[in-house]
């Protein structure tokens, strides 16, 4: 059987159209965040930007936060790589049994300070009990595992950004993972967490739906992209790919001069190429999970618009698919003020200009603001 040949114009063709990044999605925020396969949120702010940007119908921020904090089809968790993101209430299963498979994700924390397997299973039994049905702030969750295991979970070891964190959070991202930890609404200034009391899938079928999901919202990839985007040893990625191609779950394809694969049955994309100027905040999950890299920050974008060669520290433009620019947005009130940089010459037709700018009021429509757009030097560095 002949191996189809992809392009990377096709690729990303695709990926747009099923983000919801040519034309928005009529579709529900935890619909759309699972088409995106997680939306990044240690800045909150920016996930929901990256969601509401996706949705049809003058979505807003407000949409997604009462999908977050109302209604719950959303979940504030730590997902893949360690950092917290927004998943679909609905893949928790998923992401659960995935999650937990990828090896070197235990705590290594020093022996002083660390946690027996038998004290690891304690807390995470005592985090799971006492914020079932709850909403419990760190230092009241402090307390109730203490209460529930013994005064060594909340001994202040481990070092931190403001003094001492108790024993047990060694473990919060561990308890994430098995789905008994997420975030609940802030009470006040103070992070509270809930128990999403998720289930999660047997490990080997949690990966082998991950892996699928993946090349659908991202394919055609490699198992070193799959790596990158999880933050897994490459060695176990490309064995997971070897047992999906194995069950039938995916199917190699020519991408770019390399194997690569998609999801089986998957196989068709768009003869149209990428169309259109969008402005996309920082982490969001296209610029992150896109590859090849090179593709999709071409030339000097790659200079200007990564930090140390990460994705995602700098808000960007995409011009017909690619990066070709950065900008900044600084908020006064009900006014936000945008500045865009462009990178190359893509943003000097007038037509670009034109959809640059009802690309700025639509970002000002979700932050419920008032815009004003300056096209200049962005002075500010990454993550500001």
């Amino acid at each position: 059987m002949t191996t189809r040949t992809v392009t990377w114009t096709q690729s990303n063709a695709r990926t747009l159209s099923r983000q919801g990044l040519d034309t928005p999605l009529r579709a529900t925020p935890a619909a759309v965040t699972s088409a995106m396969l997680a939306a990044q949120a240690q800045v909150l702010s920016a996930a929901e930007l990256s969601v509401a940007l996706r949705l049809g119908g003058g979505a807003t921020r407000t949409t997604v936060r009462d999908a977050l904090w109302t209604d719950g089809s959303l979940v504030k968790t730590y997902g893949p790589r360690g950092t917290i993101h927004l998943l679909a209430r609905d893949d928790l299963p998923m992401w659960t049994g995935a999650l937990t498979a990828i090896p070197g994700t235990a705590s290594r924390a020093p022996e002083a300070v660390g946690l027996t397997a038998a004290q690891t299973e304690q807390v995470i039994d005592a985090i799971a009990d006492a914020l079932t049905d709850a909403q419990l702030t760190t230092d009241e969750l402090t307390e109730a595992i203490v209460a529930r295991t013994g005064p060594w979970a909340g001994d202040p070891v481990l070092e931190a950004f403001q003094g001492k964190w108790a024993r047990w959070r060694q473990v919060t991202h561990l308890a994430a993972h098995r789905g008994v930890l997420a975030f609940a609404p802030n009470k006040g200034r103070r992070v509270a967490h809930t128990n999403p009391q998720a289930v999660p899938l047997e490990q080997g079928e949690a990966l082998g739906r991950l892996v699928v999901r993946y090349l659908r919202a991202y394919g055609p990839a490699t198992s070193a992209h799959f790596a990158k985007w999880l933050a897994a040893p490459q060695g176990w990625a490309k064995e997971v790919f070897r047992s999906s191609a194995a069950e039938g779950r995916i199917e190699p394809v020519r991408y770019e001069g390399d194997t690569a694969f998609v999801a089986a049955g998957d196989g068709e994309f768009p003869a149209a190429e990428p169309r259109g100027v969008r402005l996309l905040p920082y982490f969001d999950a296209y610029t992150i999970a896109s590859q090849p890299r090179e593709l999709l920050f071409p030339g000097p974008a790659r200079e200007r618009a990564l930090a140390g060669g990460q994705a995602g520290n700098y808000p960007v433009v995409l011009v017909d698919g690619t990066v070709a620019g950065v900008w900044h947005q600084k908020r006064s009130g009900r006014r936000i003020a945008v500045t865009v940089e462009p990178i190359g010459e893509s943003l000097d037709r007038p037509a670009a200009r034109e959809e640059l700018a009802e690309q700025v009021e639509r970002v000002a429509e979700v932050l419920e603001a008032q815009s004003t757009l300056t096209v200049g030097k962005v002075l500010v560095g990454a993550h500001a």
